[in-house]
């Protein structure tokens, strides 16, 4: 049961099923009732409130909009379409803003340090605003990647009745193409594949309008995931987000939140163990992102629920990747969303006993009973495979320990690029200078790049190696380069890759005296990851050792360094216990 975030105490004390006024205004009333309040009824007249309003549950709906990215440009809208839902179902809306920021604008540039970051500022936003304003329940819209688990942390901490709405998936480009083409272009075009022209006829028609981008990369993943958990109402993960559907989803969360007030279920009742672990296994079926390794970690954090790498090798052992989805797939979200998104296979994966039935979700239902009706897909059908005839029999997500990682590193390894890997290191210090020696040739067949200092700590930031490993794929080094760092990857991330290494570099973990032409070998089959030289000389070189200095010592990222806790425990900021 979750703690409240004011007290430290068990907030979820009432009885379930009350559906008094005062129940369902519990936060809200201490704002806005008796004669004292006079001046809080004052402000909130201004905002439109009437008389009527005040005895209304007041329902925070965070929207993360911003003209910056596609991911969110159209989530203003989304916003108004919940806040009416909401209303209709008598409650009363107020609509904030929390920031964003675009992984894919910011991708192989000193900004990206921000990505990881800003899921710590939404999820302290959102739990900010609506504890100061007292709101009772909370809707949550978010789109692009750091924007859902910040989301769900932020609800989590207030631990109040709350629904997340995904906002939806981008169509696809011309030519069946999305943001990763193009990165995978800029590689092709140092190859000599393609000219400069043609890279900029892709870079014209890859992302054709609003919405998250298209492959399961780590939006799609977080929000299937959510979906998986509970959090969100059935088929908000699979929508594309510019359709009526994805309308009707958000009418649909603003007037869940008010029956989830009326039975008193909050984050805590929803986001168990058992959810988590079904969050896992469908992440696995879907192939996706290696990110959903950190963000289920500090989502589950968040709610106090234990959940470590353990977890997913546990799990991983018996749960079989089905979906042929990009990156390392032929197919798009909106390919998945038109035979029936994610809940056929979460059917699927109920009957077959891999997933708990029992666990509540947002519409007051179990899981069991939301999938009662759910249809098969259609025949012919070849996005997700059979149970029968899977992709990968086991997880494609990885969890590599060994002399190199001793408390754990995160491949994302399909199969498709081998099993095993062994080559001699080529080191890095930084994306930018890896970058750049795969596109001038230096990377050859056999290295085995290592990026580090780009840790949550060392970046700081935890950067998405995503330029550099787009870079290989599109030089056609696919098969023949492996690439290990403490940093992390874009879901659009493939190829023989292993990120999150801990303990990091700047922490003096092992990857900091990794040498030029050191043996390292990573093995998925034995789900191990090691360097080749006698523990004595590791011993030498990590004693004379000495840690760099912050590249930063002012402002968020400088705090964030300070406060940030390890990759293998989510990275969040608040593990102070």
């Amino acid at each position: 049961m979750a703690k409240d975030s004011k007290t430290g105490t068990d907030s979820n004390n009432s009885a379930k099923g009350s559906n008094s006024s005062e129940g369902s205004r519990k936060h809200s009333s201490l704002v806005v009732d008796g004669i004292a309040q006079a001046p809080s009824r004052a402000m909130l007249r201004a905002v439109g409130f009437t008389d009527a309003d005040f005895k209304k549950p007041q329902i925070g709906i965070a929207s993360t909009w911003s003209n910056l990215t596609p991911c969110n440009m159209h989530i203003d809208e989304l916003a108004r379409e919940t806040a009416k839902g909401a209303d209709e179902a008598g409650g009363k809306s107020l609509i904030f803003n929390t920031i964003t920021v675009s992984d894919g604008i910011s991708n192989g540039t000193e900004g990206m340090k921000y990505s990881l970051v800003s899921r710590e500022v939404i999820a302290d936003s959102i739990e900010a605003t609506a504890g100061c304003e007292g709101f009772d329940g909370i809707v949550a819209i978010g789109g692009c990647d750091k924007n859902m688990p910040g989301c769900i942390m932020g609800m989590s901490r207030l631990n109040r009745p709350s629904v997340f709405v995904y906002g939806g998936t981008i169509k696809p480009g011309a030519n069946h193409t999305d943001i990763i083409s193009v990165f995978e272009a800029v590689g092709a075009h140092a190859k000599g594949e393609l000219s400069e022209i043609e890279v900029k006829q892709i870079e014209e028609t890859a992302i054709p309008g609003p919405g998250s981008c298209g492959g399961m990369y780590t939006a799609n993943t977080m929000a299937s995931a959510i979906e998986a958990l509970g959090m969100s109402l059935p088929g908000s993960s699979a929508q594309d987000a510019i359709s009526g559907s994805k309308i009707e989803d958000c009418r649909r969360a603003g007037a869940a939140v008010l029956n989830l007030l009326e039975k008193d279920i909050k984050p805590s009742d929803i986001m168990t163990k058992q959810a988590f672990e079904n969050a896992i296994t469908v992440v696995i079926t879907l192939g996706g992102s290696t990110n959903a390794v950190l963000h289920l970690i500090a989502m589950a954090h968040t709610i106090h629920v234990e959940l470590d790498l353990d977890d997913f090798v546990r799990i991983g052992k018996k749960v079989p990747m089905l979906a042929d989805l990009r990156p390392s797939g032929r197919f798009m979200m909106s390919e998945l969303v038109a035979i029936g998104g994610i809940r056929p296979l979460m059917k699927t994966l109920l009957d077959a006993g891999m997933l708990h039935g029992n666990c509540l979700t947002v519409t007051g239902n179990t899981l069991a009973e939301d999938l009662a009706d759910t249809k098969p897909y259609p025949t012919g059908q070849e996005v997700i495979r059979p149970l029968d005839n899977p992709i990968k029999a086991d997880s494609h997500l990885v969890i590599l320990k060994g002399n190199l990682a001793p408390t754990g590193a995160v491949a994302k390894i399909t199969g498709k690029e081998g099993l095993t890997f062994s080559g001699n290191a080529r080191v890095f210090h930084s994306e930018e200078q890896t970058l750049e020696a795969i596109l001038d040739g230096t990377v050859v067949a056999g290295d085995v790049l290592v990026i580090r200092y780009e840790g949550p700590k060392g970046g700081p930031g935890m950067r998405e190696m995503l330029s550099p490993t787009s870079a290989i794929m599109g030089k056609g080094l696919g098969e023949e380069v492996a690439l290990i760092t403490d940093g992390r990857f874009s879901g659009g991330s493939h190829g023989f890759v292993a990120g999150h290494v801990t303990p990091e570099a700047a922490e003096g973990g092992p990857i900091a005296i990794v040498e030029d032409g050191d043996k390292i070998t990573i093995d998925a089959e034995s789900q191990k990851i090691t360097l080749h030289i006698p523990q004595q000389e590791m011993d030498k070189r990590l004693a004379t050792w000495t840690a760099p200095a912050p590249q930063y010592t002012r402002g968020v990222l400088a705090k964030y360094a300070r406060q940030v806790s390890s990759a293998s425990e989510g990275a969040v900021t608040d593990k102070f216990e």
